[in-house]
């Protein structure tokens, strides 16, 4: 289930997506994202559907690879789904007691289940195509106005981009220490609630010590290299718009235009 999580990894590939600049993959992200909260329709989930195949078919990423990921949020998937199955009012299939299942439930649920598996997809095209070095660029030029009004925007951008790529990193480092404490006798799945918490601290306590070291690490590295912010730091390679990236922004505006458009009229 660990190496299943395929978010804050980065997918080595020559593909159109992977050469874009990384600005223009955050907008189209952030616009696909707030597109998919305004969707309340069929057509526009088709629509969400096409943009999200275009960008897997762009990407040149292994759908099995990508759709990986989604075995990390089956839980959560399911309790959305559930609570909004049994607990929006409306027409009645059928009733037991005080549970119900309405027709408005059952299609709440459908866009709340596509909502999610389009949100996690969406967001893992992000960094499977964006290095960590060009999503800090990326996020750090993006957000350079915030810089105006005293935001450290090179500080914040570094954060992020360090915590997206810590991920897999941890969820390797979790995976060994599981296998190691399971080798010593360690069991983490038998047991009722109480009993499987009180067998995850002989996971925890060592996982947090490996982050501590691991980030302790990585601090005397930035040290031993004179790092003191992005005050007066030029880029190895400053970015810059090209065509493919023009014709992007053109292809999101069109996109949002058919997402606002179906809102409004339909």
């Amino acid at each position: 289930m660990l190496r299943d999580i395929t978010l804050g990894q980065y997918y080595p590939v020559d593909s159109v997506l992977h050469r874009m600049d990384p600005r223009t993959k955050l907008f189209g992200t952030m616009a696909y994202i707030v597109s998919l909260f305004i969707a309340d329709h069929l057509l526009a989930y088709v629509a969400a559907t096409i943009f999200l195949v275009i960008a897997i078919r762009m990407s040149k990423v292994p759908v099995k690879f990508m759709v990986r990921g989604l075995k990390s949020v089956v839980v959560l998937l399911l309790i959305s789904v559930s609570f909004n199955l049994f607990l929006t009012p409306g027409t009645p299939i059928f009733k037991i007691g005080f549970i119900q299942m309405t027709w408005e439930g059952v299609e709440f649920a459908a866009f709340m289940a596509i909502r999610l598996i389009y949100l996690v997809l969406g967001s893992t095209i992000l960094t499977l195509t964006t290095t960590p070095n060009q999503l800090t660029d990326g996020l750090e030029k993006s957000l350079g106005f915030l810089g105006k009004v005293g935001v450290p925007v090179h500080e914040v951008s570094m954060m992020m981009s360090i915590a997206l790529r810590f991920i897999p990193i941890l969820i390797e480092e979790t995976d060994k220490i599981m296998k190691a404490q399971m080798a010593r006798g360690a069991d983490f799945e038998s047991g009722n609630l109480i009993q499987k918490a009180k067998a995850m601290v002989p996971l925890l306590v060592p996982l947090f010590i490996s982050a501590f070291r691991r980030a302790t690490d990585l601090a005397m590295a930035m040290e031993a290299r004179c790092y003191r912010g992005g005050d007066g730091r030029t880029k190895m390679k400053p970015l810059r718009y090209e065509a493919r990236d023009r014709m992007a922004y053109a292809f999101y505006l069109g996109y949002f235009v058919v997402i606002i458009a179906i809102k409004v009229l339909l």
